[in-house]
């Protein structure tokens, strides 16, 4: 394996400029690491190549909407950039997808060609893809074996970075999806910009648990990595101990993604003896080395960000403690955005702003001043850092008192050693809400709440502790298939 070398600064504005680019300059190097796959720049440009040839074959070029299900992996990369160097624009598919979920994202994105696995993780998209009906849709192709219907040309002269890119589709806890867009140069350009504040590099190694479908994956896993010159990391492994034996063979530099997704791993009875010295950054604390781990993780910025913003909009530099005052920072806004707080409301514009919502009007997207209302409550502090309060609609009023979901959940966390929590406020007569939480935790029936509810004391005023809790095992707490929680099912457990 090849992880060395240093690349010259990339300044293409289109992904597949930037993939010859890198191909011509990094040739060898890999770009991806996904269990058993092994993806180098070199056959990511020619495998994508013929792919592309393929799509022409079925009738796409520039502007055609084609879908990619995969999970992360090379064929979700290849389809990306095949589609994408022809001036397509890049659909994912959540793999977390239901059959009246594909129908409904299908027809709302106009997609015309669907590359799709066959089944991934029980999940039988071919069976459910039997029962949709999508007006745009012609083909849907198993696989990505279609580099052999035509020997076509696969010109992407004609693609400019200003031409979208993707939709990816976001939704809140309760909301319907929405379809962001975004334009190549705007997603490039920011990755470039936040790389440089993470310092990853072409001598990097990523490893990165977000899926490609969602943002943080597409953005500032995969294309993040690309326009470095790094190499990225993704597993699919069920198994810790597989994905361990990974972590010790490839030695990722620098991590990003969900601790909630990794925290099995410092659970698996192998860890303690694992090499796992060559983490060193990042913000997958329960995996990193030893002697950078932190006991504490809130004394360390935090990273906030958003499909509308193309991935992080909020972050720092600086991956040391930072004094107690500043426990619970979110950092600073990425350079390209402009910020305001309007009633205690985080409100953001820039050059990296999403172009707007698929098939809805400006007017429904931004305010007549560009402005688009993230509903992320916040505050700022004397030196200009961001702390995240929670979102707008989510604050609990209890007995006439205001309670943010987050700054409770970061105190159970702190007072657990770690543990998730989710907080929400559930009717009561008397008090119109009581605070609420679902505590995730690996042994649900040894949990303690009042135990909890007395350590809390020292942490926060008593109107805010909560008054219900209810311990969850993972596999019990209520997701979404877009793999956020169902508010309303969780609602319903802990009244």
């Amino acid at each position: 394996m090849r992880f060395g070398n240093t690349s010259p600064a990339v300044t293409t504005d289109t992904v597949g400029r930037l993939l010859r680019h890198q191909a011509a300059a990094r040739g060898d190097h890999l770009l991806l690491v996904c269990d058993a796959e092994r993806l180098t720049y070199r056959e990511a440009e020619q495998r994508s190549a013929g792919l592309a040839r393929g799509l022409v074959a079925l009738g796409a070029g520039k502007g055609s909407h084609v879908g990619v299900l995969y999970p992360n992996g090379a064929q979700f990369v290849v389809a990306m950039l095949a589609a994408a160097r022809i001036g397509c624009v890049v659909v994912p598919f959540s793999t977390f997808s239901t059959g009246a979920e594909l129908q409904t994202q299908l027809v709302h994105s106009d997609t015309e060609i669907l590359l799709t696995a066959a089944s991934f993780r029980g999940h039988d998209y071919a069976a459910r893809l039997r029962d949709v009906t999508a007006p745009l849709l012609r083909h849907v192709v198993f696989g990505t074996d279609i580099t052999a219907v035509a020997e076509q040309t696969a010109d992407d002269g004609d693609v400019d970075g200003c031409d979208p890119l993707v939709i990816v589709y976001t939704s809140g806890s309760t909301g319907a999806a929405k379809g962001v867009v975004h334009t190549h140069e705007a997603l490039l350009g920011h990755q470039r910009n936040l790389n440089e504040i993470r310092g990853l590099t072409a001598q990097d190694v990523l490893f990165c648990n977000s899926p490609f479908f969602w943002i943080g994956g597409f953005g500032f896993g995969l294309l993040a990595t690309m326009v470095a010159g790094a190499t990225l990391v993704c597993s699919n492994a069920t198994d810790a101990g597989d994905v361990l034996d990974l972590l010790e063979d490839v030695r990722p530099t620098i991590t990003n993604g969900f601790v909630a997704g990794i925290a099995h791993l410092a659970r698996h009875e192998s860890f303690a003896r694992r090499d796992l010295s060559s983490m060193r950054r990042g913000n997958l604390y329960p995996i990193m080395a030893a002697d950078v781990r932190p006991r504490d993780p809130e004394p360390r910025h935090n990273m906030l960000g958003l499909s509308e913003a193309g991935s992080v909009l909020l972050l720092s530099a600086d991956e040391t403690d930072q004094p107690e005052h500043r426990r619970g920072s979110f950092g600073k806004p990425a350079p390209g955005f402009e910020t305001t707080i309007v009633d205690g409301e985080l409100w953001i514009r820039g050059r990296y702003l999403m172009q707007g919502y698929y098939k809805r009007s400006r007017d429904e997207c931004f305010d007549p001043d560009g402005w688009f209302h993230t509903g992320d409550l916040v505050r700022t502090d004397a030196d200009g850092f961001f702390y995240f309060l929670g979102r707008r609609g989510s604050m609990i009023k209890t007995a006439g008192a205001n309670v943010f979901p987050a700054e409770v959940e970061k105190a159970i966390a702190h007072v657990t050693g770690g543990l998730l929590a989710h907080v929400i406020g559930v009717a009561d007569p008397a008090r119109g809400q009581i605070v609420a939480a679902a505590v995730v935790t690996a042994d649900a029936g040894a949990f303690d709440a009042d135990a909890l509810r007395d350590s809390l004391k020292t942490e926060l005023s008593s109107y805010k502790i909560p008054r219900r809790i209810v311990a969850l095992t993972p596999d019990q707490l209520p997701l979404m298939s877009s793999g956020k929680i169902d508010v309303h099912r969780l609602r319903e457990l802990l009244s």
